[in-house]
């Protein structure tokens, strides 16, 4: 998530789990009387895990003067950590193989004869650890802004309490009243059209005073926010989403939180966040200018002639005041976070993380933490965002890549944001030697850098950047070429909902609110429907159409999937690659020529294609490969030989 110039921001399982911190001043004896505290969390767990050790973090007014029991079988207490406040314990557990699901029962005896018995959930597995299988180069991933794609429940729409109240589609940066519910509504739209992943940007709690919809700044890492709906609408979706043969990706956030978390008012440790000791001196009038932000420069991970204080200004600044940087060197802090993301694995049966911001945290926390969950779920995949054009920065975090440093990041897939520039660049400029359709073609031949390019995980935009038809100066048919080289490469794709209908930015490039525009339909009374096709301009029901057609085929590509690789540099305004696998041959061929052109096909026989006879995916027209092809207009075709 990029807030570098916007500044503008800013169940739990148990029903136990979901007070706020106000009950932090509940006495022990009223806690015990109502069998609560005010967090514990993880809220539940499993067993039948690899890995048998479990830490739970207690918050509860002078809990750290308690004295701790339980009796369970197969489940040990190994200590109890007391933390910088008193209201804090940190509870080190081990779950043996053999322990069976159930209640456990812990118990916290004060001095003054009060006790609080709190009955915490061990509960059984559902799938095995390798059941859990990740997304990769097969899957088309559709990324969402829930907030903005459908209102499927109007009574969340206002929730009493909250610091951000109201709902206005006038106000790009207020809540407009998307919710899970209205993507679990549109899931048959979203199947059709022919994706096999679904990624929303995080749906956790963000109580924030201004725009909080865009979930970026959590203010409760266990509890989805109350305007998109409640645990069980996510598990809703989840179930709705592999029923549909989908996949489901979380969108997770380990550098920050958002500043009105609930234990910002009530640290645990001295260190728990990065500059702690700044922000405890400036609390009550904190501001842009007392934060120490991050200077930014993410090539510290990689510099091996970096400075400690350019690396250390990178690593513990701030993103933006509204967001405290987490200090993944605490190992408490390491440790709750490395749970939680396995906690939403098994609550949700996940398919995969999107990691934010992922070069801004403890690297070696990061390699960790992305090590723990990897060794868990050895089929699982995690894409981590490194906001880099250099491919050798961005091959640096991939598994696998033989670092200078040593580095091993236990990551598998990566952000592919230098072949992102390559394909707009590309197609916004002229035809020349070093200029045009060879930043393409040079782009993917940068993939000798990778240690498995078709990991890396490519997309035109995202909810951070310009919408591709605004990148492409509103140009169609360089849009349509962007797409179709897009999804015949070797890579795992991902597309902003939207991209089907040609929605933009252009009245204002790069505004992040009007980037994340309102699904056309999502909304009762919407003039417009992209769901239904209602008042879709044509231009908007081609693409919209192009994408279905191209989906749907690149769903049951071998070729596209898995297959081998040959591209030609471009000549003439004309670049060919190829994808091949068994007796499937994809081609597709980009041509920037405004008038007719014979293509000379004797220069790819390489191919075999000569005398087969290749289907257009689009319009379903044959050619026979022989002499020539003529390509009537600037254009993309997709060729196949499968059909």
């Amino acid at each position: 998530m990029r807030y570098l110039l916007l500044l503008v921001l800013v169940w739990s399982c148990q029903e136990t789990n979901n007070e706020k911190s106000e009950d932090l001043n509940m006495t022990p004896s009223e806690a015990s009387s109502q069998n609560q505290l005010a967090h514990v969390e993880p809220p539940n767990w499993w067993v039948g895990f690899q890995n048998t050790n479990l830490q739970l973090l207690i918050h509860h007014e002078n809990i750290g003067v308690s004295k701790v029991h339980l009796d369970y079988s197969g489940v040990s207490l190994n200590k109890v950590n007391k933390a910088d406040s008193p209201n804090y314990l940190f509870l080190d557990l081990t779950i043996d193989a053999s322990t069976q699901p159930g209640i456990l029962n812990i118990t916290f005896d004060f001095e003054d004869g009060s006790t609080i018995n709190y009955p915490y959930e061990l509960q059984e597995r559902n799938l095995t650890s390798d059941q859990f299988t990740g997304f990769d180069s097969s899957d088309v991933i559709y990324l969402i802004t829930p907030d903005r794609y459908a209102n499927g429940d109007y009574n969340n729409d206002f929730v009493p309490g909250m610091k951000e109240q109201g709902v206005d589609r006038n106000d790009d940066y207020a809540r407009h009243g998307g919710d899970i519910k209205g993507i679990i509504d549109h899931l048959e739209y979203i199947s059709d059209m022919g994706f096999t992943a679904i990624w929303p940007t995080p749906v956790l709690e963000n109580d924030m005073p201004q725009a909080s919809y865009h979930g970026y700044a959590i203010t409760d890492l266990y509890q989805i926010d109350s305007r998109f709906g409640t645990l069980t609408d996510m598990k809703n979706l989840a179930a709705n989403i592999h029923q549909k043969g989908m996949k489901f990706i979380m969108d997770q956030v380990a550098n920050h939180c958002g500043l009105e978390h609930w234990w910002m008012s009530d640290l645990p440790f001295k260190d728990w966040i990065n500059y702690q000791e700044n922000f405890e001196a400036n609390v009550n009038d904190w501001s842009n200018d007392k934060t120490i932000h991050s200077n930014h420069r993410r090539t510290t991970n990689q510099d091996r002639y970096a400075s400690k204080l350019d690396q250390q200004g990178m690593e513990f600044g701030w993103f933006v005041k509204d967001m405290p940087d987490l200090n993944q060197s605490n190992p408490f802090m390491a440790k709750y976070i490395i749970q939680n993301s396995i906690w939403w694995i098994e609550t949700l049966h996940l398919n995969g993380i999107r990691q934010d911001t992922y070069p801004y945290p403890n690297k070696y926390f990061m390699a960790d933490w992305a090590g723990a969950i990897m060794t868990e779920y050895p089929n699982f995949n995690i894409v981590g965002e490194e906001w880099s054009y250099n491919p050798l920065i961005v091959a640096y975090w991939q598994d696998g890549h033989q670092n200078s440093d040593g580095y091993k990041s236990n990551l598998k897939s990566i952000m592919d944001f230098p072949m992102q520039k390559a394909i707009v660049d590309g197609l916004n400029e002229p035809e020349s030697w070093d200029q045009g359709l060879v930043k393409l073609y040079e782009g993917l031949a940068n993939d000798f850098a990778y240690n498995s390019p078709k990991d890396l995980l490519v997309f035109l935009g995202n909810h951070d950047m310009s919408r591709i038809y605004t990148q492409l100066g509103r140009d169609i048919t360089n849009t349509k070429m962007a797409l179709g080289y897009m999804l015949t490469m070797p890579r795992i794709v991902q597309m902003y909902y939207g991209t089907e209908i040609l929605m933009d930015d252009s009245a204002k490039p790069g505004d992040h609110g009007l980037i994340r525009t309102d699904f056309p339909g999502g909304w009762e009374g919407d003039e417009v429907n992209a769901f239904t096709g209602d008042q879709l301009t044509l231009d908007q029901k081609s693409m919209q159409l192009y994408i279905k057609q191209l989906l749907n085929y690149r769903k049951n590509s071998f070729a596209i999937h898995n297959g081998s690789t040959i591209h030609f540099f471009p000549e003439r305004g004309i670049y060919v690659l190829s994808r091949s696998y068994e007796n499937e041959t994809v081609v597709t061929i980009l041509n920037k020529n405004e008038e007719t052109i014979e293509l000379k096909l004797n220069r790819f026989s390489e191919l075999g294609l000569t005398g087969k006879t290749l289907r257009n995916i689009i319009t379903k027209d044959d050619i026979i490969w022989k002499d020539t092809l003529r390509l009537d207009k600037r254009g993309v075709i997709i060729l196949t030989t499968k059909f």
